[in-house]
């Protein structure tokens, strides 16, 4: 059986939007096809010693609304200005004040060290929460030495339903006070059928020396 060659001599497809770029083989060529979602930047914060970091409903560029039915929040190279402290989150009802929303949650860590001499993947009980109002952590025990930080993603699924709790799910990568690296995987809900429109951010204990959180809204 002959095989024969593919060859692209020039491809120039500009889609519209909401349009993704398909091969169709019957057609020998490239088409554009609907797109299964996308995600639409919101907004960048950076932090500068900050104490927090916050989406805030009603703010000139950034609102979680219904718009949406899911948000990702990225936080990339979040340093720490003090050591072995947490990155956390909570959220703010919509007409609330606070943020300390009710929250159950899991939370699942490994580790590594960089010697190779110890590992372990273990559930983390100690920074779950059963119907608590604290900021949930995210990850724990973040180094501040000049060249650790921290950095991943929390995802929020339809936060402005009045029907439904809330679902989060959230990974992330930490450089660990002692020099290890954890992996850290939550997930939980807000249990309220209020709306959640504000998120909020900060260490444990101390400011974000550094780093930046972009928020996107997914089709």
């Amino acid at each position: 059986m002959a095989l024969n060659k593919l060859k692209f001599n020039s491809i120039n497809v500009t889609p519209s939007a909401g349009k993704v770029i398909q091969f169709d083989s019957g057609a020998d060529g490239f088409e554009t096809a609907s797109g299964g979602g996308s995600m639409k930047f919101i907004k960048k914060l950076t932090a500068s010693s900050s104490s927090t970091l916050s989406f805030v409903d009603g703010t000139s560029s950034v609102v979680l609304d219904n718009t949406y039915k899911e948000y990702l929040f990225i936080f990339n190279s979040m340093h720490p200005a003090t050591d072995q402290v947490s990155f956390s989150f909570q959220g703010n009802a919509a007409g609330g004040s606070g943020y300390n929303e009710t929250i159950t949650s899991t939370y699942i860590t490994s580790y590594h060290n960089e010697a190779g001499s110890s590992a372990a993947l273990e559930y983390t009980d100690a920074n779950d929460q059963a119907q608590g109002t604290s900021f949930q952590a995210l990850l724990h025990n973040l180094g501040n030495d000049a060249d650790q930080c921290c950095s991943g993603y929390l995802h929020l699924f339809n936060p402005s339903s009045t029907t439904f709790v809330k679902h989060f799910l959230a990974a992330s990568s930490n450089t660990q006070y002692q020099d290890i690296e954890f992996t850290h995987y939550v997930s939980g809900y807000f249990n309220t059928t209020s709306a959640i429109d504000e998120i909020q951010f900060k260490m444990s204990s101390g400011n974000i020396d550094a780093g930046t959180i972009t928020l996107y809204g997914i089709n």
